[in-house]
C-alpha cells in the first residue's frame, strides 16, 4: 500500500475488494462450516471452516497492510492469539520473557500453562526486559505496558533479540497499528487484541498475529487448525466493517486522551497522570521516537477506590467498564482485577466524544468531589 496516505485512507483501502462492476462495495460475511470439494484433490483454498473462510482472509490481508506485514492470522479472542504465538515459538527447555507490568492474564497463562511443559518463564518490566532479553529464547513485550503505560525501547530489545537469536514478539494492542509498526523496529511477530480500537464499539471480542517469517506465520497457522480458536466469520465481518472507520475514531480518541491527560495533570484531586503523549511523562522521549500516535489510554491515580466509583458516578459521559478502545470513555479500577497498583489507580479510555464536551465532564465530576 502506498505508504503517503494518511490513516483513514489507508485503513479505507485496506478493507476494499477489487473493483468488479455488479459485485457489492461492501460485500457481507461468508458463513460457512463446508465448501463443495474439487476434483482436484489438495487445490482447494476453502474446505472446512475451521481451516478458511474468504471473510477472514479478506480481514487478514487489511490488517497485514494495516501493521506493514506480509500475513495476518485472525483468532477469537486476543488472548487466542497470545497463547497461540507462545505456542508455536516457545518449547519444552527454552526461556520465555513476559512482562511484569503487562495484562496479567498472559502473566497466568505462561506460569499456569506453559512452565509445567518445561518451559521457563521469567517476568520482567518496561525498564528490565531489554536485560533479560540476554538470556531468553522468546520475548513477548507490550508498549505502552497496560495499565501503567510506560514504553518498551523496541530497537534496543530487537537487536538483544537478534543477537541472542531470539524471537520478539510485540503485543501492539495499546498501540494499534496507526500508533506504532513493531514490525519496522525489528519485530519478528505483532500479537494483539482487535477487540480493543480495531473493532471498537464493544460488543465482540477478536485477536490477530502478523508477520513477514513465512515459516513462523505457518507455524502460527497450523496451531490455529489443530486447537481450533478462530474467529466466527461473521465476527470477522464486523471486524471488517470496522476498520474502515478505525482512522477517524483513533484519531479522536488520542485527541480526547491527550486533553484529558492535559486537563488532569494539575488537578487537586488527582494524585498522579501517567500519558505517553504528555512532553512531561517519563516514557515521552522513547515514545516519540518510536510512536506516531499516543494512544488513547490516560492513567490516573485517585485518592481511593471511593473517590474511582465517585468519578464515575458524578460524571455524565463515563462508563464504568473494563477492556477499552470503544467510542464511549470508560474508568477501569484496575486493583479490582489484581494488577499491583494504588487502590485508587485508574485506567480511562478516551472514547470519541467531543473533546470539550469530555474534559468538561470529567473535570466537573472531579471537582464535585
Amino acid at each position: 500500500m502506498s505508504d503517503h496516505f494518511g490513516d483513514s485512507t489507508r485503513a479505507v483501502k485496506a478493507v476494499s475488494s477489487l473493483p468488479v462492476p455488479g459485485d457489492p462495495v461492501g460485500p457481507g460475511p461468508v458463513l460457512a462450516s463446508a465448501y463443495h470439494l474439487s476434483d482436484d484433490e489438495g487445490s482447494e483454498q476453502n474446505t472446512y471452516g475451521r481451516g478458511s473462510n474468504p471473510t477472514w482472509r479478506q480481514l487478514e490481508s487489511a490488517l497485514a497492510q494495516l501493521e506493514g506485514a506480509e500475513a495476518a492470522l485472525v483468532f477469537g479472542s486476543g488472548m487466542a492469539a497470545i497463547t497461540a504465538a507462545l505456542r508455536a515459538t516457545a518449547t519444552p527447555g527454552s526461556v520465555l520473557v513476559v512482562p511484569a507490568d503487562g495484562y496479567y492474564q498472559v502473566r497466568r497463562y505462561a506460569t499456569e500453562s506453559l512452565a509445567p511443559l518445561g518451559i521457563t518463564v521469567r517476568e520482567a518490566t518496561a525498564d528490565e526486559i531489554c536485560d533479560a532479553a540476554e538470556t531468553a529464547d522468546v520475548v513477548l513485550a507490550e508498549t505502552p505496558t497496560n495499565p501503567a503505560l510506560d514504553v518498551v525501547d523496541l530497537r534496543r530489545l530487537a537487536h538483544a533479540c537478534r543477537r541472542r537469536g531470539a524471537r520478539l514478539l510485540v503485543d501492539n494492542t495499546t498501540a494499534t497499528p496507526l500508533g506504532q509498526q513493531p514490525l519496522a523496529l525489528g519485530a519478528d511477530l505483532v500479537v494483539a487484541s482487535a477487540t480493543k480500537a480495531l473493532a471498537g464499539h464493544s460488543d465482540m471480542l477478536a485477536g490477530y498475529i502478523a508477520g513477514s517469517d513465512s515459516e513462523l506465520i505457518a507455524a502460527v497457522e497450523r496451531e490455529r487448525l489443530l486447537a481450533g480458536a478462530i474467529l466466527g466469520s461473521f465476527e470477522a465481518w464486523l471486524v471488517l466493517r470496522s476498520l474502515g472507520s478505525v482512522g477517524l475514531r483513533f484519531e479522536r480518541q488520542c485527541a480526547n486522551a491527550l486533553a484529558l491527560a492535559t486537563a488532569l495533570q494539575g488537578h487537586r484531586g488527582v494524585r498522579s497522570v501517567r500519558y505517553p503523549g504528555l512532553p512531561g511523562d517519563p516514557s515521552h522521549p522513547l515514545a516519540a521516537g518510536q510512536m506516531r500516535r499516543f494512544g488513547g489510554l490516560v492513567s490516573i491515580e485517585l485518592a481511593d477506590e471511593a473517590a474511582v466509583h465517585a468519578l464515575v458516578r458524578r460524571s455524565e459521559l463515563l462508563v464504568a467498564a473494563t477492556s477499552f478502545g470503544g467510542i464511549h470513555t470508560s474508568v477501569d479500577r484496575r486493583a479490582r482485577w489484581g494488577d499491583p497498583v494504588a487502590d485508587g489507580f485508574a485506567r480511562i479510555s478516551a472514547g470519541i466524544e467531543d473533546t470539550d464536551d469530555l474534559v468538561a465532564d470529567v473535570v466537573a465530576a472531579l471537582d464535585a468531589q
